[in-house]
């Protein structure tokens, strides 16, 4: 379950359940960019997941560190 784009890269993901919501932050250890999203605590792991990489993988291409 990765994005293409971000294969071959170290990716560091964790969950921090707040209340009803889970927060995912991702990392990319080459460029230190982080994210985060909030999400549903009953969602499935990998939905956020994939969401989490999903919006890692916007960020890279906004700044232009990935194609």
């Amino acid at each position: 379950m990765t994005v293409e784009s971000l294969d071959n890269r170290e990716i560091i993901i964790e969950f921090f359940p707040v209340g009803n919501l889970v927060k995912v932050s991702a990392m990319d250890i080459n460029t230190l960019t982080e994210i985060s999203i909030q999400g549903p605590a009953n969602s499935p792991e990998g939905i956020l997941k994939r969401n989490a990489l999903k919006r890692l993988e916007y960020v890279l291409k906004k700044k232009g560190l990935i194609s």
